[in-house]
């Protein structure tokens, strides 16, 4: 096996598979200087200003002249003058492909009485305003396995009580964006298939009116959705004590549930990435991205998003959409995320993060082509909003921003039932009600944090395991956690703090 790993034959760089020293041979390059693991080498000269390409395409523009063997990366490679503003070739539908042959197999499911299947049995405490978030957390702490063992203890078939609240819901225009997005995100989780319960609990006088918000979502009240608020109950006490007795009711109908054979077509994977690095886009991502493509196969949905991080590779995913209009939205997005990013005296370019960079990532146009390989190869059938219902199946996308809680926020809100999370740097990340697995993309975070991880891809890098191999492993971890196998951050109890929905808009 080569200390170096060769993307495409036309790439101007090598990614270190190991360290390389001064002196070091790379197809008969000498290595000049030391190059960390997942970074880059210059297998040609290049000068100031030249593109320089990796998975064959443009990661960026050298900075200053380079030399074979040199050290690529933040010192020496930049957007260029034009900040990435570069033209790319659309090519709506053009690499569009016939559906694949239909495969069929199960896992073992909650089926709802409307016909949803849930692959997790929560209730779940919403708040319609930071106001009222300590009220929710003190209804779901009194049912906490920890604290309170007693509580649950009848009702084995429920996975728990989990407070889910925000830092919003007032201070802001009733009417704008900010304000539909609230009541998207909340609609979605109090729609939610893994939700067999849920409570909505208010103040009473924030903006975000929870009768306004049954009215705008088109939900009511019934027996598996309550909603009610401290000023009119009297209080935090009274609120508190509300809301237990209200679960309390809720519990024996939550519990008379049983995990059944269900079609995979029923399982929405939300795809995320955090803490990249060099290996991302070589192990993890490919590897989900098969993983993903077996999903479509069997009639299932995976939900790309990170707009802010597929920026400079969307010409990848324009030439998948079966229709120019899906193409155009996405790209109808991208040109939001540059306005919004423009008004706020910011840029598209401003990632990679520091972590990022200190695992071999130099350029957004460079983590954007390895975060795009997490949505495989299938065609991509449709583009949604921040928490828009997501009601097409196969390969679909949604625009979120990049960070991580708020874009899985949004994709558990359009109904994604699982999380799949590549990570190179690493990641202690849970997203209640919906389990999240983590994959890491090298062995070195693996041996060092395999208490957070549920996979390892780094796999692939030591030459152990093929990509569509470990696609294969994936897809079947998804059906074991699918069918009710506990992740590594739901053993650690992760999930509530992470849900983050995403704030847009003057705070008044």
């Amino acid at each position: 096996m080569t200390p170096f790993i060769r993307l495409h034959p036309n790439d101007d760089v090598l990614i270190a598979r190991t360290q390389l020293v001064s002196g070091t041979s790379a197809e008969g390059i000498a290595v000049k200087g030391l190059i960390p693991p997942g970074h880059k080498m210059a297998v040609r000269a290049m000068t100031a200003g030249e593109p320089v390409r990796r998975y064959n395409q443009v990661i960026g523009f050298a900075s200053k002249a380079i030399a074979p063997g040199e050290h690529v990366h933040t010192h020496n490679l930049d957007m260029g003058p034009n900040k990435g503003d570069f033209e790319r070739d659309y090519a709506f539908g053009a690499d569009v492909r016939p559906a694949p042959a239909r495969r069929e197999a199960t896992f073992m499911g909650i089926r709802r009485a409307d016909g949803r299947v849930a692959t997790r049995n929560y209730i779940g405490i919403l708040s319609s305003v930071n106001c009222s978030a300590t009220a929710a957390r003190a209804i779901a702490d009194h049912f906490s396995r920890q604290a309170n063992p007693a509580a649950l203890a009848a009702f084995p078939n429920v996975d728990g009580v989990v407070a889910l609240t925000h830092g919003t819901g007032c201070g802001m225009d009733t009417e704008g964006l900010g304000m539909q997005i609230l009541e998207r995100t909340l609609a979605g989780y109090a729609t939610h298939a893994n939700f067999a319960g849920v409570l909505v609990v208010g103040l009473g006088c924030e903006a975000n009116q929870i009768n306004a918000w049954l009215a705008h979502s088109s939900l009511r009240e019934g027996e598996s959705l309550r909603v009610f608020s401290i000023q009119d109950t009297g209080g935090t006490r009274k609120t508190v004590e509300k809301g237990i007795a209200l679960v309390n009711e809720m519990l024996p109908k939550a519990n008379a549930v049983k995990r059944e054979p269900c079609s995979v077509a029923h399982i929405t994977i939300g795809l995320q990435c955090g803490g990249s690095d060099g290996y991302s886009g070589i192990s993890a991502n490919p590897a989900l991205g098969s993983a993903v493509d077996l999903l479509v196969a069997h009639g299932g949905t995976a939900i790309l998003s990170e707009t802010p991080e597929i920026y400079g590779a969307e010409h990848l995913l324009t030439r998948r959409a079966v229709k120019r209009e899906v193409g155009e939205k996405l790209i109808s997005r991208i040109k939001w995320w540059e306005h919004y990013t423009a008004i706020n005296e910011g840029e598209m370019n401003n990632n990679p993060s520091p972590g990022n960079k200190a695992g071999g990532l130099s350029t957004i146009l460079e983590k954007s082509l390895g975060a795009v390989a997490k949505g495989g190869t299938s065609n991509l059938n449709a583009v949604y909003e921040y928490a828009e219902p997501v009601t097409s199946n196969g390969f679909v996308y949604m625009d979120t921003p990049g960070y991580d809680p708020v874009s899985a926020t949004g994709q558990v809100a359009g109904g994604a039932n699982l999380i799949c999370f590549t990570t190179g740097r690493g990641s202690a990340y849970g997203c209640a009600p919906s389990p999240s697995l983590k994959l890491s993309t090298n062995t070195a975070l693996w041996r060092k944090q395999e208490d957070d991880m549920d996979i390892n891809c780094g796999e692939i890098i030591d030459g152990n395991a093929s990509i569509d191999e470990m696609g294969q492993r994936i897809f079947e971890l998804v059906i074991a956690t699918a069918s009710g196998q506990a992740s590594k951050s739901e053993q650690h109890g992760y999930g509530q703090n992470e849900f983050v929905p995403w704030q847009v808009g003057a705070v008044m």
